[in-house]
């Protein structure tokens, strides 16, 4: 879930990668954790004639943030994001920058998404020991209303499936028309009928193969099913092909990822080769926690495998990560590190007040309506209630979903005999082995999803 932190960590050690990650955070406009997007004021964006440049805009900004001039960067802001980041927390957060990443050396070109109401303005930002992007969202009356830093992404580019594989791979659309999603296919060769599994991506806007530094988890878990028989199905997230579409501030987590599933579970099913009886959802952090739901708004899913999945609510699991984070490197807890704590404590009971506007309060980037909708979700209640067969895995060395998530699980479901367990104790949260203590600093490590981990889950399949 904090899949983007790994790339300060990897260069800077874990304990200032735990004050860096704290103080993004809690600096609000700038976010290297978990999230879908841009941190956005609530208002909707519409553009007109009368617009200013957008990209003009997004340019003036950055400038003016680099000329230290602060109050001038927070005057572009909408009242709302002036409220949420003044100048001074402004300050704090791009000054912490250089410090950490190196010296600012230029900028990439600026890059332009309009839709849905919307203008997302990305601006790859270069630095001496990192390369960031910047992604800035400018409203109809030129005011910025989301602003985020994160690490620019890896190139990685797929191995070709080879000529004499068992399998083929081809797009597929998840939806249609506009909105449809694009996807990939991969299609164990023969007659069929065949099982099939959907993949449902972890939190943050993900691409098809979940890429994670120089990683590609559910690229490795696809083509390592389908070469066993096994059609699979991964597609880009909504958050990640159309982020336009989130601009409003008005989303929960079924806009997200939940209808988006159904979706493809419905498409393998018109698929000429595909067992309509026989598809599965496999869910990765995140995803895992919504799969039960994914299966109840669905209807037509025979299973389900949970892969590193919460059974607690998120907003609870993000304060425990940022005090783990903390202490990972030294045991300690800086006072710095405790305030910033406190500050993310206090925000999520206020995200969680009736009383909070859920229409302009945001918390991570994301707007209180969002995480409202997700705390609502008990995925263990929800899995009772589906009572599928399900396979649960867990890596022992994962320090993001970790033994509280695996034991609620394990003591809802151990009398259960459609529900088995997988604990593996060299895997980290992708499903990568590793040695010793987990850390966020292995994902920059390139790896590939365990192959008994994907064995175990073939013949979970097979078997159903």
């Amino acid at each position: 879930m904090l899949h983007i932190i790994h790339m300060i960590e990897r260069r800077h050690g874990r304990a200032r990668a735990s004050s860096i990650v704290l103080r993004l955070l809690l600096g609000s406009a700038l976010l290297l954790a978990l999230g879908l997007g841009l941190l956005l004021s609530g208002r909707a964006m519409a553009q007109d004639a009368a617009t200013p440049d957008p990209v003009a805009t997004a340019t003036r900004l950055l400038d003016r943030l680099d000329a230290g001039a602060f109050t001038d960067a927070e005057a572009m802001f909408s009242p709302e994001m002036a409220a949420a980041v003044p100048a001074d927390k402004l300050k704090a957060v791009w000054e912490s920058l250089p410090a950490q990443a190196g010296k600012a050396t230029g900028r990439g070109t600026a890059k332009a998404t309009a839709g849905g109401g919307g203008t997302l303005v990305e601006i790859p930002l270069q630095y001496e020991k990192a390369a960031l992007l910047g992604r800035i969202a400018v409203g109809s009356d030129g005011r910025i209303v989301g602003f985020q830093v994160q690490p620019a992404p890896a190139p990685v580019v797929a191995a070709p499936v080879a000529e004499d594989a068992a399998y083929v791979e081809r797009d597929m659309a998840v939806g249609e028309g506009e909105r449809a999603l694009p996807g990939t296919l991969a299609m164990p060769k023969g007659e069929g009928p065949f099982p099939a599994v959907v993949l449902v991506h972890g939190s943050g806007p993900q691409d098809r193969d979940e890429t994670i530094g120089p990683n590609k988890p559910f690229l490795d878990i696809a083509r390592g099913l389908a070469a066993q028989g096994i059609a699979v199905l991964r597609y880009e997230k909504r958050t990640k092909a159309r982020p336009q579409e989130f601009a409003g501030g008005t989303f929960g987590v079924d806009d997200e990822t939940t209808n988006d599933a159904a979706l493809a579970v419905d498409a393998l099913r018109k698929t000429a080769g595909i067992d309509p009886k026989r598809i599965f959802v496999l869910g990765h952090s995140q995803g895992g926690m919504m799969a039960p739901r994914i299966a109840s708004v669905s209807g037509h899913v025979a299973g389900l495998v949970l892969m590193a999945a919460p059974a607690r609510s998120l907003l609870d699991i993000v304060i425990e990560q940022n005090r783990r984070l903390a202490v990972l490197d030294d045991g300690k807890t800086s006072d710095a590190e405790r305030d910033a704590i406190a500050q993310l404590t206090a925000q999520v009971r206020q995200t969680r007040d009736p009383a909070t506007d859920i229409a302009t309060r945001t918390l991570l980037g994301q707007p209180a309506g969002y995480w409202r909708s997700i705390d609502a979700v008990d995925p263990v209640a929800d899995a009772a209630a589906v009572a599928l067969p399900m396979l649960v895995l867990q890596g022992a060395r994962d320090i993001q979903v970790v033994d509280a998530d695996w034991g609620r699980w394990r003591g809802a479901f151990h009398a259960d005999d459609k529900v088995s367990f997988k604990l593996y104790e060299k895997l980290n949260h992708l499903g990568i082995a590793g040695e010793g203590e987990g850390s966020l600093a292995e994902y920059q490590q390139p790896g590939h999803v365990d192959a008994t981990l994907i064995d175990d889950v073939a013949s979970w399949i097979k078997a159903h």
